[in-house]
């Protein structure tokens, strides 16, 4: 983020995309982990009520934002690869911007009324949620009065933010892999695959353990230590792995940092022969 924001060579509507992909999976860990350090090491176990839906909202509304700007991201990469010349015209810092906020308003949004429904919900039985945060699933699994509702909202969201960004994000790169293979030739066309590739394995990390719990819950009861297992997958892998694949591994963000340690040694330099010459 640090590198993206220093760099104005990075001042463009892709790296947008990846420094609001960094944003997010910084925020969502934040989310997760201070609470599971409390937990496991000074044996804190309880929340209250309201806290709990707060922790609710945060966890799966930045969760949504990874998800939704490694779509972002897959269209870059859609328009880029499919469409050169038509790329600075159509992904622009406006549109990208555009597309941005209009993620966070559909997320909040969502979010608020997925936390929100939990609200006319009665508990009369366990107060104990059965994960590592406060899970929409397990929540609602207690209460008492009738959480039709509640379960249908879930399903709203599982197609809207899981299904559909993943099955998006797969027929861009299936589009992308079929315009490599009509472009590029040799060593351009197995660099711009692996890159494709190291992409599909994020989103697989993504999507695959939350997805199999999903459509395995629709029809038998999950065992609780596979749901934690899943969950932790999404939240703990991509937020470690994204940084690497799409900054560390990228030409330009390498350049940027190797030009601002040229300038930054070339000032310290000029520094240290100003010091000889007062002296």
């Amino acid at each position: 983020m640090c590198v993206i924001y220093m760099s104005r060579r990075l001042h463009t509507a892709k790296y947008i995309a990846v420094f609001h992909l960094a944003f997010s999976d910084l925020c969502g860990s934040t989310a997760v982990i201070p609470k599971l350090i409390d937990m496991f090491l000074f044996g804190h176990q309880e929340i209250s009520y309201e806290a709990c839906l707060i922790n609710m909202f945060f966890v799966f509304h930045l969760m949504n934002l990874q998800s939704m700007s490694l779509l972002v991201l897959a269209y870059d990469r859609l328009v880029a690869i499919c469409f050169p010349l038509k790329y600075h015209a159509i992904i622009t810092k406006k549109s990208v911007s555009l597309i941005l906020g209009n993620m966070w308003l559909f997320s909040i949004f969502l979010f608020a009324t997925l936390a929100g429904l939990v609200n006319r919900l009665s508990f009369c039985r366990s107060t104990v949620v059965s994960s590592h945060f406060c899970d929409h699933g397990p929540v609602i699994s207690l209460s008492c009065n009738s959480n039709f509702i509640n379960y249908l909202m879930a399903y709203i969201s599982f197609g809207l933010l899981i299904c559909m960004p993943m099955l998006l994000i797969t027929i861009s790169y299936c589009c992308i892999a079929a315009a490599l293979f009509k472009i590029a030739h040799g060593a351009d066309r197995i660099k711009a695959m692996k890159t494709c590739t190291s992409h599909l394995m994020l989103v697989a990390i993504l999507y695959l353990p939350i997805l199999s719990l999903n459509i395995k819950s629709i029809a038998i009861s999950i065992d609780l230590n596979s749901r934690i297992i899943n969950n932790s997958l999404t939240q703990i892998l991509p937020p470690m792995l994204n940084p690497i694949i799409y900054t560390l591994k990228t030409e330009e963000v390498m350049q940027a940092i190797k030009e601002m340690y040229r300038r930054r040694r070339k000032v310290n330099t000029m520094m240290e022969q100003n010091v000889k010459q007062r002296k």
